[in-house]
């Protein structure tokens, strides 16, 4: 498997991550009150998601 190909395997794992994180906080929003405690849990590994996503994006972007 090439770089850019590996690049794009990546870039595709880490997006249905995030987009899966960002459904547990919609979730987690509309369940508000209730498990308000688990906010900066699951805001944490959104905003890490989201990071590693958009390095990745970078990375292969600069790659292709």
């Amino acid at each position: 498997m090439s770089d850019i190909e590996q690049l794009k395997a990546e870039v595709k794992r880490l997006n249905a991550q995030a987009t899966s994180l960002k459904m547990d906080l919609h979730d987690l929003s509309e369940e508000l009150p209730r498990d308000w405690e688990r906010i900066p849990d699951i805001a944490g590994r959104a905003f890490a998601a989201y990071r590693d996503l958009a390095a990745a994006r970078q990375a292969l972007a600069a790659a292709s």
